[in-house]
């Protein structure tokens, strides 16, 4: 009898080991997939994360709207830099101004009349506006030029695009030339310099401290015959490259 019960307590005690080993093995593999799916779901949102700020780098750099641009080594070694600010902090040799995603065409009637004003970007539901300062914060007068150039369009964009540049508070408004080759549109002060640049400025005897207002404003002028439903979509991105050419 003695040995019958000891079988039958080793027996007994053996299935406890078998069933508390399983419940343990159950919990351990519980937890582990609940470990493996949130580790998913985190990988998951860091994938999310990384590829929304690259599609939005990407996007910005190729369809973006506005870049101002100084060589960083007239930056550096000159001193000319730019700022949002006419009283600014750190100097920058980079700008970049808002998107305005969907815009559609208005006329250019219609824009504030204080949009050199406002620094900064001061975008309206349908135009970009921006306002940057030029600044020799260097010992020596320079003299700079200024050229705007179209670095990506689709759906011939520029065809109705119109681009006001105000200057020290002097205002010019540039446009393609008219597709019928017929020369610049009634609203325009000036045609594109060509099919790629906008417009040139330049400054002599730009002196230290001196600082020149800049103020970029972009529609598409609903009155110019090209403004058709073709361009629907398309997009455009616009650069303004400063340099010294002359340092004394």
């Amino acid at each position: 009898m003695s040995k019958r019960k000891n079988k039958e307590t080793e027996s007994s005690g053996g299935e406890i080991r078998d069933i508390l080993e399983l419940r343990r093995t159950a919990k351990e593999t519980k937890k582990y997939k609940i470990v493996t799916r949130v580790l998913s779901l985190i990988l998951i949102l860091l994938t999310l994360i990384v590829s929304a700020t690259y599609a939005v780098s990407y996007f910005y750099d190729k369809f973006g709207s506005f870049t101002v641009r100084i060589d960083k080594y007239d930056m550096v070694k000159q001193g000319l830099a730019l700022s949002e600010t006419p009283d600014y902090d750190v100097a920058k040799a980079v700008l970049n101004a808002n998107i305005v995603y969907d815009m559609t065409n208005i006329s250019g009637e219609d824009l504030p009349e204080n949009l050199d004003m406002i620094n900064g970007s001061h975008n309206g539901e349908n135009y970009i506006a921006y306002t940057f300062y030029l600044i020799n914060s260097g010992d020596d007068t320079l003299t700079y030029t200024g050229e705007m150039t179209i670095e990506n369009v689709t759906k011939k964009l520029d065809e109705a695009v119109r681009i006001a540049v105000y200057k020290n508070g002097e205002k010019t408004v540039y446009g393609k030339t008219k597709s019928s080759g017929a020369g610049k549109e009634s609203d325009c002060d000036s045609e594109f310099v060509s099919s790629t640049i906008v417009m040139k400025t330049s400054h002599e005897k730009f002196e230290p401290k001196a600082k020149d207002k800049y103020t970029i404003v972009i529609w598409l002028e609903g009155n110019d015959p090209d403004c058709t439903d073709e361009l629907i979509g398309g997009t455009l991105k616009l650069g303004l490259d400063f340099r010294i050419t002359e340092s004394t």
